[in-house]
């Protein structure tokens, strides 16, 4: 088992930057590829980004990629989300998320996750 919280969120002007991040409990979180998913009201959960369980690569949905950055520390156990140059479209509970094995973009393939936590970007 792993546990996952995640803290950072907040209410942010347009431009503004927030860093989230992901504190996993449980099982060696190091084997696992953790990523970041997002869910507007009334929307589906998508995929925003994802990073292999050593931390050497990432991959980002194409409307963050320049703004936002994933990154892991394994010996503490995190996983981090900055992003920058926030946009309101970006209001949306993010959540963090677990898994064994490689890639994978669709939140039905993640094993673990965490209870999301509130980013409201105002215009």
């Amino acid at each position: 088992q792993v546990q996952l919280v995640e803290s950072g969120g907040g209410l942010v002007q347009a431009g503004g930057s927030l860093r989230l991040s992901c504190a996993a409990s449980g099982r060696t979180f190091s084997t696992y590829t953790a990523g970041w998913f997002r869910q507007a009201s009334g929307k589906e959960r998508e995929f925003v980004a994802t990073i292999s369980a050593s931390g050497g690569i990432t991959y980002y949905v194409d409307s963050v990629k320049g703004r936002f950055t994933i990154s892991r520390d394994n010996a503490k156990n995190t996983v981090h989300l900055e992003m920058n140059s926030l946009k309101p479209e970006d209001t949306a509970a993010y959540y963090c998320a677990a898994r064994s094995g490689g890639f994978r973009y669709t939140s039905s393939e993640y094993d673990y996750w965490g209870q999301g936590t509130q980013v409201t970007v105002s215009s």
